[in-house]
């Protein structure tokens, strides 16, 4: 959805009524998680995707269904073994889509949705998806406002404060309800997608590598931010133009910076008196993910000034070192995607094995609050 919201938005302000497709629950092997969005618009052009083409064209004849009568409706794709290139998922699993007409009429507050998710604003959106509320009515959370409304105030009570809580946590998924907003009922559906600023990453040490894996992380959505001490080598013509380049010793501009449980923090100084220093400060913050590039050598050398410093061997195991997975990788790029390799794993609980040496789901379980992305 974040992808496709600056069209939306154009569509929008031009009071031009589209379909909007969104993803709300998968099961199985499905291949996009819940909040993919496919929008059909003003001369049936296309944005987005919902399933990666298994069902894009009938997605398509029901956006324009939508926009004709102006109602909401909940379809469900899946799997057929009697007919695997029916309209379904041939890949497997299962995808339930809530398609639903957008209008300034129908949604007045999709226009500030959209300009705080330019802006890196958070804010929730919350959709009726079944029950005795009405399919497609949306509620607007922002932690210091609403806009909209699901149905009755109790509900919309509810439903603000479960929203502001998984804004917290940037997570997306399904809630229920009862119709005054009962938390011990299931009678309403919502969809809860939160649109948190995107996740952080940090590099330290700017280096070939550090640009590399500047790179990666602007493909993976990260707001990436490069520091080094040395101004010779921490300078903006050596990084994408989107990445933050900031001169400070290391430990002290991360002592300075916010992190959260999204976090990935890249350490990549390969030198004692920069990463040992950063590192002490590394683990005693909320990160999803701390590495730090070196030989084995190298790690032995720093955890054990990291012991010296107090640091438990629960506390380092925390951290990952030698960054990366092990692909052979030896150019700067290649080792960027073993360090990206490493975050997605560790993220979705991957095991980093071949998949022809797995078994079973291709994808693996889900966490329960995923970010909105």
């Amino acid at each position: 959805m974040r992808d496709v919201l600056p069209v939306l938005g154009r569509w929008y302000a031009a009071g031009a009524p589209f379909g909007l497709a969104t993803v709300v629950e998968v099961s199985r092997s499905a291949p996009r998680d819940p909040g993919a969005a496919m929008a059909v618009g003003p001369d049936d052009e296309v944005v987005g995707s919902v399933s990666g083409g298994c069902v894009e064209g009938a997605v398509f004849e029901l956006a324009r269904e939508v926009v004709a009568g102006g109602e909401a409706r909940l379809e469900t794709f899946g799997y057929s073994d009697e007919d695997a290139f029916a309209v379904g998922l041939t890949c497997g699993g299962e995808l339930t889509l809530l398609v639903r007409p957008v209008t300034p009429e129908l949604d007045p507050a999709f226009g500030d949705v959209a300009a705080s998710v330019a802006a890196a604003e958070p804010v929730t959106v919350a959709t009726v998806t079944g029950g005795p509320a009405r399919r497609g009515a949306t509620l607007a959370v922002w932690p210091d406002r609403v806009a909209g409304g699901l149905g009755t105030p109790g509900l919309d009570l509810a439903v603000t404060a479960d929203a502001r809580g998984e804004l917290a946590l940037g997570a997306t998924g399904l809630r229920h309800y009862g119709a005054q907003g009962q938390r011990r009922e299931d009678t309403v559906e919502v969809f809860l997608q939160s649109f948190a600023p995107p996740p952080r990453m940090l590099v330290f040490g700017a280096i070939d590598y550090a640009a590399a894996v500047a790179r990666i992380g602007v493909f993976l959505g990260y707001r990436v931010t490069v520091c080094d001490a040395r101004p010779v080598f921490a300078t903006p013509r050596r990084f994408p133009a989107d990445v933050e380049v900031v001169v400070a010793w290391p430990h002290r501009y991360l002592a300075g910076t916010d992190t959260d449980e999204r976090t990935v923090i890249c350490v990549l100084t390969h030198d004692p008196k920069f990463d040992v220093p950063l590192l002490t400060e590394a683990l005693r913050r909320p990160a999803a993910y701390i590495g730090a590039m070196g030989s084995r050598r190298t790690h032995e050398d720093r955890a054990g000034r990291l012991r010296e410093a107090g640091f438990t061997e629960r506390e380092l195991a925390r951290l990952r070192s030698p960054v990366g997975l092990d692909l052979g990788a030896r150019t700067p790029e290649e080792v960027a995607v073993s360090v990206a390799a490493e975050i997605v794993a560790l993220r979705w609980g991957g095991s980093g094995a071949p998949l022809t040496t797995t078994r079973g789901a291709v994808h693996p379980p889900r966490p329960s609050a995923g970010s909105a992305r």
